[in-house]
């Protein structure tokens, strides 16, 4: 992916990375959200809030889909889908480990694999799905600039993303995980920005 270039000057690419919201942003969604940034580039950034279950479970949105959940995959069917962001809440998107199969709209992240089309929802009802998977309806969406404008506010903060947090960790973990990353505790931040 092309980095990010501001007067002139080449920023960093933060694909792939967690975005934590700092405590300046305790208000609604954003509030202790963790978001993993899918793209990050001249044109903007895309992530998925990873630690927002919403009410609906996967089972319902295969239902919705006219998809039959085969016997022994009711556990896989009960997980939450998460709710990405505010933007096209009605999209859905799934966040998932590399697997023996491609599917038809997969995007190669690395240690993830993102993809939005019906075929992965297709195996998941079968149990043929990717080992491990986030469903999220929605996303999270930066224009031109507009992230790197919040992180200079001190806004977010960022690390590597790490598998294990999205996909071992109950979801109530996650933001005190990723800070862990970091060699920090929420405690120790603050909702005043400063600059030196």
């Amino acid at each position: 992916m092309a980095s990010i270039q501001l007067n002139n000057e080449l920023s960093v690419d933060l694909s792939k990375q967690f975005l934590l919201a700092m405590p300046g942003m305790d208000m609604g969604e954003w509030a202790h959200s963790v978001v993993f940034l899918c793209e990050h580039n001249t044109e903007g950034a895309l992530g998925l809030i990873v630690n927002r279950p919403s009410d609906i479970t996967v089972a319902d949105m295969l239902e919705r889909l006219d998809l039959q959940v085969e016997p022994g995959v009711e556990a896989v069917a009960a997980q939450a889908v998460y709710h990405g962001g505010p933007v096209h809440t009605d999209r859905g998107f799934v966040l998932h480990t590399a697997g023996n199969k491609t599917y038809a709209s997969t995007i190669d992240l690395g240690d993830f694999q993102l993809t939005t089309s019906r075929d992965v929802l297709e195996d998941i009802a079968k149990g043929e799905g990717p080992e491990q998977f986030l469903v999220t309806l929605g996303y999270a969406g930066w224009g031109t600039g507009q992230l790197e404008s919040e992180l200079a506010q001190n806004a977010w903060l960022n690390v590597e993303a790490a598998p294990s947090i999205i996909f071992d960790m109950p979801y109530e973990g996650r933001y005190e995980a990723a800070l862990g990353a970091l060699g920090i505790h929420s405690s120790m931040l603050t909702g005043v920005a400063g600059h030196a």
